[in-house]
C-alpha cells in the first residue's frame, strides 16, 4: 500500500451538509476502494444524537462522498490502524449506490444501485445520516412488504420487493435460537396481507406454525390431508415399496414398474388414456396391484425366481395394514379426487386463506421424504402442465430444507431431485422455492447459489458463515462480516430482493401469529409438580393409538 502522507486536519470542504468530513478516500479500486479515517472526527460524530451519525466509522455502517452533482454510498467492511498513525483509520470499503444531492441543503435523494463515476483519492468522506438511510433504503412503487426496521436508526422501514422476492426464490438462513421460525412467520404474514388470495404451500416438519396461520392459512396434518397413494410417480413407489439393494434393487423396481402400469391401466381412467405411462397420476387399485404381482410370480418356473416378487407383496400388504399410513394408502383414497385436493393445497381459490400449512410431524419417518416429494412435485408438474392457462404463481416453502437437499455428491432421493428443479427451472413456470435452513452447509452444493435473495440471521458455525458468504455478492462482504455478531430476530438481506443490502431487525409478531417454537423455560417450569399420572397416562394413549 502506498505510504500516508504526514497527518493533517482534514477540512470539511462543504459547510452545507449535516456533518464534518470523517477521512478521505485513499485508494480505488472497481467496486471496492480504501478510505482513511480520522480517529479524532470519529469521536466527535460518536456523541452525534442521530444513532445512524453515531455508528459512522464502525464496521457495516455507511460512509458517503461526493462526486459531482452526486452522493456516492459506501459501506465499510473492515477496519485498521494505519501503519504508522495512531490517529489514523484504514476502512476497507465497498460501493452500494448513488443520489442526487440536493444544491441548497446537500441532501441526498433519489438513491440507486449501482456507480456510475468513482471518486478520486483525496476526495473527503463523511457520516451517513438517518435521512440519508430513508432515501436509501425507502421503497419505490413497486409491490413490497415491510418486515423491520433498518439497523442502527430508529424509524427507517425496511421492504421487501416480493416480485423479485419471490420471482428469483429466497432462502432463510440462521442457527437454532436466533428467531428464525418467528421471521419466517412473520415475512409470510406479510405476503398474505399484501395477496389475500395467493397460492402459498408450507412444508412443516415439526409442526410449529399450525398455530400461527390458524386465523388465516388452512392447516393440514395426517388427520386430513388424505394424500391419494396413487399421486405418487414410478420414482417415489420405488422408493416407498423396493427394500432391497444392489443388484437385486433393480430387479425389483422393473416388476414393480410392469405391474404399477398395468394396474393403472385397469382404472377406468386408465383405460381413456391411450398412451398411458407408469408416472401418471390416475386411480389404481393397491390390491389390484398384489394381484398382479401375484400373477406375475405365478408365471415362474423356479420357485428361487419368487423372491424378488414376495418382498413387494410383503411390503405392499404391510403398509396397506399399518393404521400409520392410513392418511395416505387408505383404502377410501382410490376416487379420482385429485382436482380437489390440488384445489385443497394450493389455495384455488383461496377464499382469504392463502397458505396451506402441511404438517408433516405425524407422518412416519420413513415416508416423510416422499410425502415432501409429491407434494413438491405436484407444486411443479402443476405449473409445467397448465402452460396456456391464465397463471397462478405458487410459493413453495421448505423448512428444514438440509433435511431434503443434503450435501453430497449426488442427490439420491425424490424429494431432493425435484426441488433442486424446482431452485434451477421454478421461475420459468410461476414456481417459487422458499428455503429455510439452520445449516445451510448441509444443503446441496448450488441450491442456496440459485436462491436471488439470502436473508442471513446469526450463524455460529464457521463452516456455515464460509457458505453463506460464497453464495452472496461481492458488495455485501462487509454486512457478512457481522452475521456471527447478529443479535436475536436480526439480520442481514441482500440480493434482489432489496435495492441495496441492509442489516434489518425484525418486527414484532402478535403472540397469536408466532409459531410454537419457542424454547422451554426450564427454571419455571422445572418447579411445576402435580398431575403427572394424568401426564403420563394422556401421552401413552396418544402414542399408542398414533395411527389415529
Amino acid at each position: 500500500m502506498t505510504q500516508m502522507p504526514a497527518p493533517q486536519a482534514f477540512a470539511d470542504p462543504a459547510p452545507l451538509t449535516i456533518a464534518t468530513c470523517i477521512g478521505m478516500v485513499f485508494d480505488i479500486a472497481g467496486s471496492s476502494g480504501m478510505v482513511v479515517l480520522d480517529a479524532a472526527a470519529l469521536d466527535e460524530t460518536g456523541a452525534h444524537p442521530d444513532p445512524v451519525v453515531a455508528s459512522a466509522g464502525s464496521v457495516g455502517s455507511q460512509i458517503k462522498m461526493r462526486v459531482g452533482s452526486t452522493w456516492l454510498i459506501a459501506n465499510i467492511r473492515s477496519l485498521k490502524l494505519l501503519d504508522g498513525h495512531a490517529d489514523r483509520i484504514a476502512a476497507q470499503v465497498d460501493f452500494l449506490g448513488e443520489g442526487d444531492e440536493e444544491k441548497l441543503t446537500g441532501k441526498l435523494y433519489n438513491f440507486r444501485r449501482g456507480v456510475t463515476r468513482y471518486p478520486v483519492p483525496g476526495c473527503m468522506v463523511y457520516p451517513v445520516s438517518s435521512p440519508d438511510m430513508k432515501q436509501i433504503y425507502a421503497a419505490d412503487d413497486r409491490a413490497h412488504i415491510e418486515i423491520g426496521t433498518v439497523y442502527p436508526t430508529r424509524d427507517v422501514r425496511a421492504a421487501l420487493y416480493v416480485d423479485a422476492l419471490l420471482g428469483r426464490h429466497f432462502a432463510l438462513l440462521g442457527s437454532t435460537g436466533t428467531g428464525k421460525s418467528t421471521s419466517a412467520a412473520l415475512i409470510l404474514h406479510r405476503i398474505c396481507e399484501m395477496a389475500p388470495q395467493g397460492h402459498v404451500v408450507m412444508i412443516d416438519p415439526h409442526g410449529e406454525y399450525a398455530s400461527a396461520f390458524r386465523d388465516n392459512g388452512a392447516i393440514y396434518d395426517v388427520s386430513n390431508l388424505q394424500m391419494p397413494y396413487w399421486l405418487m410417480n414410478f420414482e417415489e413407489h420405488c422408493e416407498v415399496f423396493v427394500t432391497s439393494s444392489g443388484s437385486e434393487k433393480q430387479i425389483d423396481a422393473d416388476i414393480l414398474a410392469k405391474c404399477l402400469l398395468m394396474a393403472r391401466a385397469k382404472g377406468r381412467l386408465g383405460q381413456e388414456i391411450t398412451k398411458l405411462t407408469v408416472d401418471a397420476p390416475v386411480p389404481y387399485l393397491l390390491s389390484d396391484l398384489t394381484n398382479l404381482i401375484g400373477l406375475e410370480m405365478g408365471k415362474m418356473d423356479r420357485a428361487g425366481d419368487t423372491a424378488p416378487y414376495l418382498r413387494l407383496k410383503t411390503k405392499i400388504d404391510e403398509i396397506k395394514a399399518d393404521p400409520r399410513y392410513g392418511f395416505m394408502f387408505s383404502g377410501m383414497l382410490v376416487a379420482d379426487t385429485m382436482a380437489g385436493f390440488l384445489q385443497r393445497v394450493f389455495r384455488l381459490p383461496g377464499d382469504g386463506k392463502p397458505i396451506s400449512i402441511i404438517d408433516v410431524s405425524g407422518v412416519p419417518s420413513e415416508i416423510t421424504s416422499v410425502v415432501v416429494a409429491v407434494l413438491s412435485r405436484m407444486v411443479f408438474d402443476f405449473a409445467i402442465w397448465s402452460r396456456g392457462e391464465p397463471k397462478r404463481p405458487i410459493l413453495l416453502v421448505c423448512e428444514e430444507a438440509h433435511r431434503y437437499i443434503p450435501n453430497g455428491d449426488k442427490i439420491d432421493s425424490s424429494v431432493g431431485r425435484i426441488l433442486s428443479r424446482i431452485a434451477k427451472e421454478g421461475r420459468k413456470y410461476g414456481v417459487s422455492l422458499g428455503l429455510i435452513t439452520q445449516r445451510p452447509s448441509d444443503l446441496a452444493e448450488g441450491v442456496l447459489s440459485q436462491c436471488g435473495t439470502i436473508i442471513a440471521m446469526r450463524l455460529n458455525n464457521d463452516r456455515d458463515q464460509a457458505f453463506v458468504r460464497a453464495a452472496m455478492p461481492e458488495g455485501a462482504r462487509g454486512f457478512l462480516d457481522s452475521i456471527p455478531a447478529l443479535r436475536n430476530r436480526e439480520c442481514i438481506v441482500c440480493g434482489e430482493g432489496v435495492a441495496v443490502p441492509v442489516r434489518v431487525s425484525f418486527d414484532s409478531l402478535e403472540d397469536a401469529r408466532r409459531p410454537a417454537s419457542d424454547d422451554p423455560v426450564f427454571s419455571k417450569l422445572w418447579r411445576e409438580t402435580g398431575g403427572e399420572d394424568e401426564i403420563i397416562a394422556r401421552t401413552l394413549k396418544r402414542w399408542r393409538a398414533q395411527g389415529r
